[in-house]
């Protein structure tokens, strides 16, 4: 029969011939003592002894019991065998899985350690992985890969010392061998030589072992296929270039840096990354070598000489473009920057020269930042590197300032609700719910990163909120998340500044708590943006103590449909809440104002004391079940 064309995926040579396994012919005659009388329409049964069976012949009182034997396992010799003819001659997939699979663990529990075997398995894998398939499932070409990694770890260079000039492939390079390489290499790192994993004390030795041997033997070489991979294949066979350029970026942490940085290869890599021509798979490839160039370890005075390299061969590196183009790469240059600037510090002029170089890259940080939301970039990468510049700073250069304008607007975005939820957290339904605690939690590194840019220039991020809050007011189209956002601010500027600076309204607070009690925003009605105003104005009530001209300002914000006559009833129950706090803290400034109070409260004390309080779904948790209002109205008369 005719094999079908797809159905061969492996190629080896010849194995030899199977071991002949003798197999007896089952035998039909069963012994007398076995013998069961059938009963009608039921052919003859074997009854069996409890205990076992009696040979027949022995007297019954020296009878010997059948025991089961342990099953004997084949020979490691016999599973060699039988897995190399099944790759060969199967012309299954699911076989030829099945055979290195079997092969795999045979070897990973030392079950095949004679010489013979050993070589015979070496050569066998060898041949497959050269005369490999491009067009084969990847899952099979993995787990080959996986086998002679694993040989790769026990044989190398001790046993045979030949392994990666056998596997090289010759130049120019082709998409089968290329990809099978690039795959071993890459099995290789995620099984032995990657240091993100957590490794015992033997494969440790086994990772240094391997590391020296490529480093005294072959690197240079493999080096030299990579560039030729990136170069001939990028065109032709782009994933396989991609494969390729993977395998160069894991490696690159050990080997001489200077096979990649230099002037052939990373000019090549620059070209694949910002050509509009190239797949997206290979442009970040690319981008992934020149990030790992850029976090080699090494002196801070080396790393500055590196960091230069990279920015004299991509003069554009700095531009919004590169940000959104090569983030992660503009990111690591940025955080090594800073690193060495810390190292060596101002005075020093490398790191003086770190220093600008940093700030030649910020324009495509930011614009790296403010992109986030791409699957490429690393959100929280960026956010510890703009958290560790801000904390650089002491005394902020106007270029400087310009900067932290910059992060205030990287922190709102990051900030802002997807307009994708707006409903959900309107209404508060479960999917709601998940997004407001998805969100806090987010907001975590980014509240810290606001305080520190408060602490370093208070009045610059003053003026920036200022300027949300004006175009907020100024828009009818503000959404709600963007309102939400700028009342968040104000609400995280009032924790990082004192209690006498909100008393006297120092710097610009006294021009922005006055707009936030007059405020009327076309999205008010929104239960985010209604809760987030109330707790705005509560966090900023001692500036009344000293302001008492704005007391009726602060009296409709909690009174009118803002607050208490909220139509949403959580927004209602919060308000009286924080009424009663208000209350609490103002007193006597209250008087002129008491009319004025029991005459708003009339109604909504009216519908609470006609509410069925043993109904379970009126009952609320103690700060938003709206009984704060008789504490308020007991006050106000007390007051009076």
């Amino acid at each position: 029969s005719r094999r079908p064309p797809s159905a061969v995926i492996l190629t080896p040579p010849p194995p030899p011939p199977p071991l002949s396994l003798p197999v007896s012919a089952p035998s039909t005659q069963i012994p007398p003592r076995l013998h069961g009388r059938p009963r009608a329409g039921h052919p003859a049964r074997l009854r069996l002894p409890r205990r076992g069976l009696r040979l027949p012949g022995r007297p019954r009182g020296g009878a010997r019991l059948l025991r089961p034997r342990p099953r004997r396992e084949s020979p490691p010799s016999s599973l060699l065998r039988l897995c190399l003819s099944g790759l060969a001659s199967s012309p299954h997939a699911h076989v030829h899985f099945w055979c290195l699979q079997s092969l795999h663990d045979a070897l990973l529990r030392r079950r095949i350690a004679l010489p013979d075997d050993l070589a015979l398995l070496r050569s066998s894998l060898l041949s497959l992985a050269s005369a490999s398939n491009a067009a084969s499932p990847p899952f099979l070409r993995n787990k080959l890969a996986q086998l002679v990694a694993l040989l790769v770890r026990l044989d190398y260079p001790h046993v045979y010392p030949s392994y990666f000039l056998d596997l090289l492939p010759p130049s120019p390079p082709q998409s089968g061998p290329t990809d099978m390489f690039a795959r071993v290499l890459i099995s290789l790192d995620d099984d032995l030589l990657s240091q993100d994993y957590p490794r015992n004390a033997d494969e440790t030795a086994d990772a240094c072992r391997v590391k020296d041997a490529m480093r005294a033997q072959c690197v240079p070489q493999i080096a030299r296929h990579w560039h030729d991979a990136a170069a001939t294949l990028g065109a032709a066979d782009p994933p396989t270039a991609a494969v390729a350029l993977d395998a160069a970026r894991r490696c690159i942490s050990w080997i001489d840096v200077a096979l990649v940085a230099n002037d052939v290869f990373v000019p090549l890599l620059f070209d694949i990354a910002l050509s509009p021509a190239s797949a997206a798979p290979l442009a970040a490839a690319a981008v992934g070598c020149l990030s790992a160039v850029a976090a080699k370890r090494m002196d801070a005075r080396a790393k500055v000489a590196l960091l230069r390299s990279l920015l004299s061969a991509q003069q554009g590196l700095g531009s919004p473009d590169s940000g959104l183009k090569m983030a992660s790469l503009v990111t690591t240059y940025a955080v090594e920057a800073l690193a060495c600037y810390r190292k060596l510090g101002p005075s020093d002029a490398d790191g003086a020269a770190a220093l600008e170089m940093l700030e030649e890259v910020l324009p495509a940080v930011f614009s790296a930042a403010e992109s986030c939301y791409e699957e490429d970039v690393d959100s929280g990468s960026v956010l510890e590197f703009l958290a560790g510049y801000v904390s650089t700073m002491k005394a902020p250069s106007e270029k400087q300032l310009g900067h932290l304008g910059r992060i205030l607007e990287v922190v709102r975005q990051q900030m802002t609700y997807d307009p994708v939820y707006r409903v959900h957290l309107d209404v508060l339904d479960k999917i709601g719910k998940e997004e407001e605690d998805m969100m806090a939690e987010q907001r975590k590194d980014l509240v810290a990163l606001f305080r520190n840019i408060c602490r370093v220039a208070p009045a610059a991020t003053q003026q920036f909120i200022k300027g949300l809050i004006v175009t907020a007011l100024s828009s009818a189209e503000a959404t709600v998340e963007d309102v939400e956002v700028t009342l968040t601010l104000l609400y995280r500027l009032g924790e990082a500044v004192s209690e006498e600076e909100i008393r006297t309204g120092s710097g610009l607070l006294g021009e922005l708590v006055p707009m936030l009690l007059s405020a009327r925003f076309s999205c008010h009605s929104h239960r985010l943006v209604a809760l987030v105003y109330l707790e705005t104005v509560t966090r900023y009530i001692k500036f009344m103590q000293e302001n008492v001209q704005y007391v009726p300002h602060l009296l409709a914000a909690f009174l009118d449909e803002r607050g208490i006559h909220h139509q949403n009833s959580h927004v209602s129950r919060r308000a009286g809440y924080l009424f009663m706090k208000a209350v609490k803290l103002l007193k006597a400034k209250l008087v002129p104002y008491l009319d004025t109070i029991l005459q708003s409260l009339e109604d909504v004390l009216g519908q609470f004391t006609s509410m069925d309080w043993a109904n379970k779904a009126a009952k609320l948790s103690s700060s938003e079940d709206g009984s704060q209002i008789f504490e308020v109205h007991c006050p106000s008369v007390s007051i009076a």
